[in-house]
């Protein structure tokens, strides 16, 4: 045998397939590894929401109290509170009832029965007796409280483990798996989801709703400033609204405590931009200046940090009644599916409703067949909670537009008439029999209180 030195053909040979075999091998460690991390970036579950809002976080209670585990996924890293605070009016709170969460709340924020409304330009005010739908029932009235009170209250209720916080969405896609369409929801962070339900409940932008194919948001011509006034040895106001209406403008503040008040204003025109002492400035010397001094002096009492000034918009009515609200097991809720002007206080009200209604229907569909998921009749569950929902939430949203133009008024002599001789006088105090509804309960296991995730169709 030929050798060359210390070293002979076979040995070279035999080193070279070792040193083959060396490659191959840890080129199948590799692939194994990958094949492991892309398994433990893909996830399976039964229902995703999207968006830890009002009706994000009220959905998965609503889930969870029929005994259906759905992961909500936020963008941010912690519960967002934009908007500081809202009103809830009796309808919200059946919704808070059927959830299980009213009882946390209602100790803490007092309701309001009075209203006054100034006309600042001609000095008369108008005492308004809010009047309460009552239908036999307990009625907690109608209440302003912090909209992160109401996010913790409903985050209490669910499973650590369910938020997946700073989880932004990129794609959304259908797979057939078994004969069943599946939702395929991959992050930004290369994260894959497969749900057999997805639930978007995130909000005006939502890529859920885009990805439906609904029409997108349209701007009211009005903007909204919004914030917390604090007075640390106490404002003094009783628990009631004020408001103070001008061409154009309508603003008005409400209590929270002995300390705090919420406070907006509403106004057609230009974009306020920069910090919020900028624009606290803005609506102090370009837009009330001539309000009174109790307005002025809340608005100088702002707690900056809670301050925010946004467009309001809306999804017309039209693009509700005739756009595709869901798609086989993908729909929307909240402000997903009908965007408002705050105008009739139903934005937060209506997002609980969809909720307290989606789990009902969902809840059904799952008891019904013995608690499993099935394709068709889940189609039919969601496509049920969209009928049930569409003419309410189309009503809701052309009711707070057309309320938010009426009360703006105008300098003509029959907007005026309009806004205080009609409005004002016969219909603010009635807004809560106007918009009333009962969304319902949630279904009764009748099979025990189990976790519907574990279960395999």
């Amino acid at each position: 045998m030929y050798t060359s030195g210390s070293w002979s053909w076979s040995d070279l040979e035999s080193k070279h397939m070792c040193l083959q075999y060396e490659q191959d091998e840890a080129l199948c460690r590799r692939k194994n590894s990958y094949t492991q991390r892309e398994r433990e970036m893909e996830m399976m579950e039964d229902v995703v929401i999207v968006g830890a809002g009002i009706a994000g976080l009220a959905t998965a209670v609503a889930l969870k109290r029929v005994g259906v585990r759905a992961l909500v996924l936020i963008r941010s890293e912690g519960l967002r509170a934009t908007g500081s605070a809202l009103t809830l009016f009796p309808n919200a709170w059946l919704a808070l009832d059927a959830l299980g969460v009213s009882h946390k709340l209602t100790p803490i924020y007092a309701p309001s029965s009075m209203g006054y409304v100034t006309n600042v330009s001609a000095g008369d005010v108008q005492q308004v007796l809010v009047r309460v739908a009552n239908n036999g029932g307990d009625v907690q009235g109608i209440r302003t409280l912090h909209r992160k009170a109401l996010l913790e209250a409903l985050a209490e209720e669910l499973p650590v483990d369910s938020i997946q916080f700073s989880s932004k969405l990129a794609v959304i896609e259908n797979e057939e798996q078994g004969g069943a369409s599946i939702v395929v929801i991959h992050l930004e962070d290369g994260t894959t989801i497969k749900s057999k339900v997805l639930i978007g409940c995130d909000g005006v932008n939502s890529v859920v709703a885009r990805w439906l194919g609904l029409a997108e948001p349209v701007h009211s011509g009005r903007s909204a400033v919004r914030g917390l006034a604090v007075f640390p040895q106490g404002h003094g106001f009783k628990q009631e609204v004020h408001q103070f209406v001008d061409v154009g403008k309508r603003a008005g503040f409400v209590p929270l405590n002995d300390r705090e008040l919420y406070w907006f204003l509403t106004y057609s025109g230009d974009k306020m931009a920069g910090e919020p002492e900028q624009i606290q400035k803005h609506v102090l010397e370009k837009h009330v200046e001539k309000f009174p001094s109790t307005y002025l002096d809340v608005v100088r009492h702002a707690d900056l940090s809670t301050l925010t000034w946004a467009p309001l918009m809306f999804r017309q009515p039209w693009g509700i009644i005739f756009g595709k609200l869901s798609k086989g097991h993908v729909t929307v809720a909240g402000d997903a599916m009908h965007p408002m002007t705050p105008d009739l206080g139903q934005g937060g009200g209506s997002s609980l409703e969809d909720a307290v209604v989606l789990g009902r229907h969902i809840g059904n569909s799952v008891i019904n067949n013995g608690g499993l998921i099935v394709p068709g009749d889940m189609a039919k569950a969601i496509d049920d909670y969209v009928k049930e929902r569409r003419w309410r939430a189309a009503f809701l949203v052309t009711g707070s537009y057309l309320a938010g133009w009426v009360q703006l008024g105008g300098d003509k002599w029959w907007m005026k008439f309009l806004r205080d001789g009609i409005f004002y006088k016969y219909l603010f105090g009635r807004i809560s029999g106007l918009v009333h509804k009962d969304c319902g309960k949630l279904p009764a296991m009748s099979f025990g209180d189990m976790d519907h995730s574990s279960k395999k169709d």
